[in-house]
């Protein structure tokens, strides 16, 4: 729907009178487009931040592990305890 195909009437009622600025469902689409794209960079960078973190933990659990068999079993005692804080 392109905004000249609003009736004055239309406008009125769904404009408030000119107060609310009016957009095509294609500016609408576009702008959710770019939204969308926004949101999944944060999600990408927040991933990569846990499995950093994640991977920092190991490792330190691996630089403290005196024996070396019981290592897997700390990670996964690790992991049980939910996200660090």
């Amino acid at each position: 729907m392109n905004k000249a195909e609003l009736s004055p009437l239309a406008r009125q009622i769904l404009g408030h009178s000119g107060t609310m600025q009016m957009y095509t469902q294609k500016e609408f689409d576009q702008a959710l487009e770019e939204a969308k794209a926004e949101i999944m960079v944060f999600a990408i960078d927040a991933a990569r931040q846990a499995v950093d973190i994640e991977n920092a933990a190991c490792a330190k659990l691996a630089e403290e592990c005196v024996d070396i068999e019981k290592l897997a079993d700390q990670i996964r005692a690790r992991r049980a305890k939910g996200p660090v804080q």
